[in-house]
């Protein structure tokens, strides 16, 4: 892989996505289409933006009953995504099953908790303890569950890896230095989420709403 950092196209519109990867291709290692866009736009939408020849993180977050998690893994197993996302919350049998109904060779990470949560988010869910702890929790989970490893932020990712030496980890959130953090509230730079153990960096407005997206696709590049 080229780059570590997956650009991520969150928009419905297909010619804008087109558009913004064939600008940053040469700066980024992959495209990372999430519900917004398969929403719009289903299994076609993601071929075309494979036909541009970028490795498809596809951040589908499924959470489901096993039963249907597999099917519906099965379903999209012909568009054969390099990354695939669960929710680590969907249990053991679920990740399991996920994994099994996967194809060969894409990497089946589980989502432990959203980077645009913070501790008073999970108290109103009913979770006790810091979004540390839950991270590590369910990381345990995905690691005995065979999945290929999880999605987590940048705080906490250096913990799980120490735990999960050849687990993959994604890291959303990441923002540069004079970025603006948005909606995150656990965010570190691109440098800092590495060197904390990341595989790969998701990193969306930071370079899709630039004036120039491929400037600054190549900017954060540079600080890798």
């Amino acid at each position: 892989m080229s780059s570590r950092i997956f650009v991520a196209l969150d928009t419905p519109d297909l010619d804008r996505a087109q558009a913004i990867a064939k600008r940053v291709r040469r700066h980024v290692g992959g495209l990372k289409l999430g519900l917004e866009f398969f929403a719009a736009h289903g299994a076609h939408g993601v071929r075309t933006m494979a036909d541009l020849g970028l490795p498809i993180f596809l951040d589908l977050k499924l959470h489901d009953i096993p039963n249907t998690v597999a099917k519906a893994v099965q379903a999209l197993a012909p568009l054969e995504p390099a990354i695939f996302t669960v929710h680590a919350a969907g249990g053991r049998a679920m990740l399991e099953d996920a994994k099994a109904a996967a194809p060969h060779g894409t990497k089946v990470v589980a989502v432990t908790m959203l980077t645009s949560l913070d501790a008073q988010d999970l108290v109103q869910t009913g979770v006790r303890g810091t979004a540390h702890d839950q991270v590590l929790r369910l990381a345990e989970l995905a690691q005995t569950a065979g999945v290929d490893g999880i999605v987590c932020s940048g705080e906490e990712v250096a913990a799980a890896k120490a735990r999960w030496p050849y687990g993959f980890f994604v890291v959303p959130g990441v923002r540069p230095a004079d970025g603006t953090v948005a909606d995150q509230k656990r965010v570190v730079t691109p440098r800092a989420a590495l060197d904390a153990g990341a595989s790969i960096l998701v990193i969306g407005r930071p370079i899709t709403q630039a004036d120039d997206p491929d400037a600054a696709a190549r900017a954060i590049a540079g600080t890798l």
